[in-house]
């Protein structure tokens, strides 16, 4: 199917929102677009060809290289509107990935290496996050420079330097809210999590990678209007390494609903994990759920595009309200 702009609202009754971790990712700055720009890369014409597949009206993707002007993300647009897949707007801020702390943040004696950035970085912008919409958007709420010991009840690593602590942020990628309007507004809550893996006895990744999603659960506890929470926890609930009770408070969370409860998103080797669910499309209760899916292909990677088609306009007849959190 083509899709068409028609402007906002838009003129279907559904709406569809999809997340992607698709490896959108390079060794240096700059080569994400020179490999968009090329268009002979097979992976990314598998990526693109994936994207228009789902032809979702709001796309998150989670791992794609952030660029100051965006010529990256204009690059990707223009490759998709070939592919008959149109859109109108994006979104992405810098992400943590790739910013200077100062710190050996790993201990290993050395600083200024990709573990001791704010977030895993190879480079400033390395892996952030770029969301393409039909509809217009709008930046609502900024998580991402929240510093980790600040989160109440934080798993930060108590033996963690004070020095350390006044300058760690939560998020390894970014936390972001931003005003979504189809006719009828809602909220899209974002990030990417880091991996609970890749340290040592003090379990750093694994309390930050909890701590990354109990931000989102703390939030959808308070939240009275339309929101869908997208992203990817890089955390199954039951299997693969990481503390699972975190995202299983997320899914239980009274003010949402899970379209795919015990569906894989990711299809590593054995020996690196097997199969997991590690990204979520989570709409609020406020919305009727149309459908859900997953499309995955070998060839781009491990992770699936993961998608849900919800009511375009929030019932009137639903809410959330008399499950919020005191």
């Amino acid at each position: 199917m083509i899709s068409v702009w028609l402007g906002s609202p838009l003129a279907s009754e559904s709406l569809k929102v999809a997340t992607f971790a698709a490896p959108l990712s390079r060794e240096g700055p700059g080569l994400l677009l020179r490999d968009l720009v090329k268009a002979s890369d097979a992976q990314i014409t598998a990526i693109e060809l994936a994207i228009a597949q789902a032809d979702a009206d709001v796309l998150v993707l989670t791992d794609f290289d952030f660029d100051a002007n965006g010529h990256a993300a204009d690059a990707l647009i223009a490759n998709l509107e070939h592919r008959g897949t149109l859109y109108r707007h994006s979104f992405a801020l810098e992400p943590n990935a790739g910013q200077a702390t100062g710190f050996d943040l790993d201990g290993n004696g050395k600083k200024g290496e990709p573990r001791d950035a704010q977030g895993y970085g190879r480079f400033l912008g390395d892996g952030g996050l770029l969301v393409l919409s039909r509809c217009p958007l709008a930046l609502a709420e900024d998580h991402s420079a929240r510093l980790w010991r600040d989160l109440p009840l934080t798993r930060m690593p108590p033996e963690t330097p004070d020095a350390i602590k006044a300058v760690q942020r939560l998020s390894s990628s970014g936390h972001w809210v931003l005003d979504v309007d189809c006719g009828p507004t809602f909220q899209l809550a974002v990030f990417a999590a880091t991996p609970p893996v890749f340290d040592g006895e003090e379990e750093r990744n694994d309390r930050r990678n909890a701590d990354e999603i109990t931000l989102w659960t703390t939030w959808a506890s308070l939240r009275p209007t339309p929101f869908v929470i997208a992203g990817n926890a890089n955390l199954d609930p039951q299997k693969g390494e990481g503390y699972h009770e975190a995202i299983t408070s997320l899914l239980e969370q009274p003010t949402l609903q899970d379209p795919l409860p015990d569906l894989d998103t990711a299809f590593w080797p054995p020996e690196k994990g097997g199969n997991l669910r590690v990204s979520y499309v989570l709409p609020s209760k406020h919305f009727d759920i149309l459908d859900a899916g997953i499309i995955h292909n070998t060839q781009i990677g491990a992770h699936a595009l993961v998608w849900i088609e919800i009511s375009a306009a929030a019932s009137k007849n639903k809410s959330a309200e008399t499950t919020l959190s005191p």
